[in-house]
Formats: structure tokens, sequence, C-alpha cells
């Protein structure tokens, strides 16, 4: 399969504008970033405003919002407010709140920051979802079945959520390993050769070591993999397909901590799906690698529980994953 030279910003479409103009936001500098900052904050009152008064509220112009129009890929103002009504629209239809995204505050009670943490989890697999270029996931897939091997990279946070990832590839029998010290990472891509395959994960696309590493494979031919919640960042810069997460976290998340479910998404979607076309090698290794660590898991009962050392009664039985034994 043939791999384009580059990633294609998206265009704004209907029911999905509010999704790629987070993304956007960091590419956006000025009275532009005015105009997004007014709109993101207040969608509602934004799908309502003429031009005049998004204009006015944003402190900029008429010409300003049409120039910002222009800028994330929508014919005119018209389509603005239409993109923005049609994405409130489906989201109050699922059940959405609006600004669910905002902050728990310090005096919340812990039902309500429950819900507040679903709906916001919720939301952003729901918007990655939609928003996901199935296109390049299908290359990427196809990249990882044909590679010698493949090569993660992250730091911090991230780099838990790859080791995860890279886990379930190793024992499918895909050649990986997971990189979050840039030394070593950067001795790894440096030995990449063409028809291999390095994926990166940074969530704002701006984490100097991870774009290091991910350049590096690039520079040595690698098919480049980048999963951001930024796509207008330098990771983006350095990749052959950019995967991107849809998200938004109240302030007392981190980002990283808040994206990790829709990250966890497109990860499980590639792993299932190069588990699906390599199935008969994938269940085979699968079974070659449950055999070698059943002798680490704890015995059953006849009455169907496991036990622990002395008997100790620990859970119903059951089969767990590896990683979650």
């Amino acid at each position: 399969m043939a791999v384009p030279a580059g990633p294609e910003p998206a265009e704004a479409g209907a029911g999905q504008l509010l999704v790629q103009l987070r993304g956007r936001l960091p590419g956006l500098s000025g009275a532009l970033r005015q105009v997004a900052d007014v709109i993101l904050d207040d969608p509602e009152w934004a799908s309502r405003a003429t031009i005049v008064e998004l204009g006015e509220r944003s402190g900029t112009s008429s010409a300003t919002v049409t120039r910002f129009c222009r800028t994330i890929g929508v014919a005119g103002y018209t389509e603005l407010r239409v993109g923005i009504a049609t994405e409130l629209g489906r989201a109050a239809q699922a059940g959405w709140e609006v600004g669910i995204g905002a902050d728990v505050l310090p005096d919340d009670p812990l039902d309500r920051v429950m819900r507040t943490l679903l709906a916001v989890d919720l939301r952003a697999m729901q918007e990655t979802a939609a928003a996901l270029d199935m296109r390049a996931v299908a290359a990427v897939v196809e990249g990882v079945i044909g590679a010698r091997r493949v090569d993660f990279y992250a730091i911090g946070g991230s780099a838990a959520v790859l080791e995860d990832m890279q886990l379930r590839m190793h024992r499918i029998g895909i050649a990986s390993w997971t990189w979050s010290d840039v030394h070593n990472g950067l001795t790894s891509a440096a030995l990449l050769r063409p028809g291999d395959v390095a994926i990166a994960l940074s969530h704002s696309g701006r984490t100097t070591e991870t774009v290091e590493m991910l350049a590096q494979a690039r520079a040595r031919g690698a098919l480049t993999v980048a999963l951001t919640n930024f796509v207008p960042s330098p990771i983006a810069d350095a990749a052959d397909h950019v995967l991107s997460t849809s998200v938004r976290e109240p302030s007392f998340r981190s980002g990283a901590m808040s994206a990790r479910h829709s990250q966890i998404l497109v990860l499980d979607l590639i792993y299932l799906a190069v588990a699906q076309r390599i199935h008969e090698q994938a269940t085979e290794a699968f079974a070659v690698t449950a055999d070698a660590v059943a002798g680490h898991r704890t015995p059953t009962t006849s009455s169907g529980v496991r036990t622990g050392h002395g008997g100790v009664l620990l859970s119903p039985i059951s089969q767990p994953t590896e990683g979650a034994r």
C-alpha cells in the first residue's frame, strides 16, 4: 500500500466543527485565536450570534471572522454557524451536557465528579471515533503487519499507555519495543530502515523528546505514525500518518490523563485490526504465551474460586488477559 507523503489537515465538516477546532487551536494565533476562544467558550451563543457580534465579543472584526472561517476550512459565516449548531444538536440528542468540559469545582460532591468524569470520557471517545481517519488507521495496520519491527516512542504517562500496547503486540508475534528514554529511543530509531514502523504518542504534540525520536525514525525511512490531540503540532510534522484524539479536559486533570481512554481506544482498534489480519499467527502465539505463564497463575478449587497461599479466597475464576493478572 502506498504511503502518503504526509498528513493533510481535515476540513471542518458538519457535526465535527468544534472537535476539529479544538484540535487546531494551538496552530492559531492573534486575532484568529481570539475568535476561536470565544466560540469554544460559549458555542451555544456563537451558533446564534451575528458575524458583527462575534467580531465584537472577540475584540476583532467581521473581516477577521471571515478570515477565520477560511482558515479552518469553512466556506463562510453561515456555514460556521450551521456547523456549530449541528454539533450542539447531536450532543443534545446523545444526552451530553453543554459545557460538561468545565472545571470540577473544589466543593463538588463525589457523585457529580463521577458524572463529570464519565461524561467527559464518553464524549471524548465518541468524538475521537467520529473524527478518526480510518484510511490512516488502515495504512498503519498494513505497515505493522509487514514490518520487521515496530518501535513505540513516548515520555512520562504516555509511555505507560504505549507499554501496554507493545506488550499486546509482542504477544501476538509482532516484534516491538517501547522507548521512553530519549537516548535509547534515538539509538533504536537510528537502526530502523524502510519497512519498519515507528509509532509515537504525545497528547500535546509538543513533547520535544518524543518528536525527536519520531523524526529520527522518519529520517531512517521507517513509516512514522503520530497519535496526538493536536494535529497542527511538531509531532504531526514528523509523521507520515496522524491519528488524532478529540479531548477536552477539566483543569483538575492533566491532558494526558483525560486523553488516556481515547488513546487506548485508537490503539485497541489498531491492535484488533492487526490481530484480525494475522488471525492464525495471533491465535497460535497467544496460546503458546498463555501456556508459558500458566504455572504462575493461582490454582482453582473444585468450587470454582481461586485461592492464594494458605487457601485464602481471592476472586471468582476468570480468564485474565496478560497484563491484567
